[in-house]
């Protein structure tokens, strides 16, 4: 079987409060990720909380998206990252691993759309 995309779900721990609270940081880190992993951005959107709370942004792929959820009080941001076709998972992952200065990360990669192989 092949697919379609795959969906990487990633815990990012031990990021600096300072970090995950800066919106303009957060921001610029997805788009980033989003160059690095040769994804092409149709818009975005980012929310931020407040001062020393967290952030919500979401940038729309032409590849499906990204997504990130900042925890500052708990230095924690979980990130969605579902990309179709060639784009890459690993450096768009290495990209906010150094952005937001993670201390460790979890992750786990789900194939998407399901497609029989050509016999």
């Amino acid at each position: 079987m092949s697919h379609l995309g795959e969906h990487l779900l990633a815990e990012l721990y031990q990021c600096p409060a300072t970090a995950l609270a800066d919106a303009a940081r957060v921001e610029q880190a997805l788009y980033a990720a989003a160059r690095a992993a040769g994804a092409h951005v149709l818009a975005g959107h980012f929310h931020h909380f407040g001062a020393g709370l967290g952030v919500t942004g979401v940038l729309l792929l032409a590849e499906s998206h990204i997504s990130i959820h900042t925890w500052p009080e708990h230095g924690y941001a979980a990130v969605d990252l579902f990309l179709c076709g060639s784009a890459a998972h690993a450096a768009a992952l290495a990209v906010l691993q150094q952005a937001l200065q993670v201390g460790r990360i979890e992750q786990r990669c789900v194939a998407r759309g399901q497609l029989p192989v050509p016999a």
